[in-house]
């Protein structure tokens, strides 16, 4: 017999069922409450409200575990590629040779991006926000693929879609970074593999007869993405699915997920990890002064990139990518004072008892960060590379949606304005 979870309205009794999931995860399921007590639930900001059932991506941020599809992000960061990833999280499993290998000629059929954007980027404001630009190209590759915008097209014809997608993403984000720094526009390569032929896009020079990354930032850009790739229900997927729902097309919902990234409180804390330790620096690069001040509760700073709101012991990604930063920092012998702050914190993080105790531990964001700025890019794009890396998350959570054919969303609310009032003329209005 399964559960059921018991609520008294009013004096009334009542009934619903539990759903368990296949790993052991509990819900209440309330889908007919308004319908049998005419009440609804208020759960400001669904901390604590279940939006959808998902098969793609398991977290258990007390355990530190974080599974895509029922595999390890551990197993998945040491030895997979992130197309091999993003493939998996697509369609269900990890592919054979055979697929892999028309996964990828597919995605190097479509790595062009139209000519017409660069004229778009062109109409960019000089120094507009790198996010901004690149929601608005995903958004406008619906433009020039106007067949996408109807919502009952073939299976075929979606695919042929996310295949699109999945092309042009490291090109336009290459054409983001290049725009910046006012430099020609780097046609994709595609006899590299999907990631290096990111990095040939971003960093290769029309001036340079070849550009050949260090496989050991590949590999560290690869994890990276990886990392990136899904996170359950969290606030951008939770757009895409909202959006997606009324059966918009796929490049706009992946533009309202990039926009809903673009807020700090989202995508933006490994920025705010550099801007932090360039505050440091800036004050004259005392770590324990600052260490002091985080210690300090009457004091409002706060590290960044220390702890985490979902992981309550650690980040399981965290112990991976910090090897691949300290890999990265050796090949590159980057002289950076920021990065000198950031290892004394870091080190401050593992040893002092008052983090230790408080499990405030280096994430994700704190070493990708980090590695970030070794590579060279800036600060404020940043969180087009997150973008870069979650896009199949995207996919994957916007075609489930769709193929569990999921209704359109319509949260409630509790109304608490003011009661009916009679309408005062103008004239007689004090």
């Amino acid at each position: 017999m399964s559960e059921t979870a018991k609520i008294i309205v009013e004096g009334k009794e009542y009934e619903f069922p539990i759903i368990v999931g296949t790993e052991g995860e509990k819900a209440i399921d309330i889908s007919k409450l308004r319908d049998l007590t005419g009440h609804i639930t208020l759960d400001i900001g669904f901390k604590n409200t279940g939006s959808t059932k998902s098969a793609i991506t398991f977290l258990d941020g007390e355990e530190g575990i974080l599974h895509h599809r029922g595999y390890s992000i551990e197993d998945l960061a040491e030895h997979a590629s992130f197309l091999e990833v993003s493939y998996l999280l697509l369609y269900g499993k990890l592919p054979n040779a055979t697929e892999y290998r028309e996964f990828e000629n597919a995605i190097r059929e479509h790595t062009l991006a139209n000519e017409g954007l660069q004229a778009m980027f062109n109409a960019f404001p000089t120094g507009s926000h790198p996010m901004g630009q690149l929601s608005s190209m995903v958004a406008a590759l619906g433009l020039y693929y106007p067949k996408s915008l109807n919502p009952h097209r073939s299976e075929e014809a979606i695919s042929r879609t996310i295949i699109r997608l999945m092309a042009k993403m490291p090109t336009i984000c290459a054409m983001i970074y290049k725009k910046r720094n006012g430099h020609p526009t780097i046609y994709p390569k595609n006899s590299l593999d999907y990631v290096t032929n990111y990095l040939n896009m971003t960093f290769g020079q029309v001036t340079m007869s070849e550009y050949e990354p260090d496989p050991v930032l590949v590999s560290a850009m690869n994890k990276l993405l990886i990392f990136l790739a899904d996170h359950e229900q969290n606030c951008s997927a939770s757009t895409v699915r909202v959006v997606g729902s009324s059966q918009s097309n796929l490049y706009s919902s992946i533009s309202a997920g990039i926009s809903a990234l673009w807020g700090p409180l989202h995508g933006g804390a490994n920025q705010e990890v550099l801007e932090m330790l360039e505050q440091i620096q800036n004050d004259g690069g005392d770590v324990q002064k600052w260490i002091n001040k985080a210690k300090d509760k009457n004091d409002s700073f706060r590290l960044m990139g220390f702890g985490h709101r979902v992981y309550k012991n650690f980040d399981p990604r965290a112990k991976i990518i910090k090897k691949a930063c300290d890999d990265v920092l050796e090949k590159l012998g980057v002289n950076d004072p920021v990065l000198d702050i950031a290892k004394q914190l870091e080190e401050a993080a593992l040893t002092d008892p008052y983090f230790i105790e408080r499990k405030l531990f280096p994430n994700v964001d704190f070493y990708s960060g980090i590695i970030y700025r070794a590579m060279g890019f800036p600060t404020d794009f940043f969180t087009v590379l997150f973008s870069m890396g979650r896009l199949p998350g995207w996919i994957s959570q916007w075609q489930e949606m769709r193929k569990e054919k999921q209704p359109i969303a319509r949260p409630r609310q509790i109304y608490t304005g003011e009661t009916i009032r009679p309408f005062v003329a103008m004239k007689d209005r004090i």
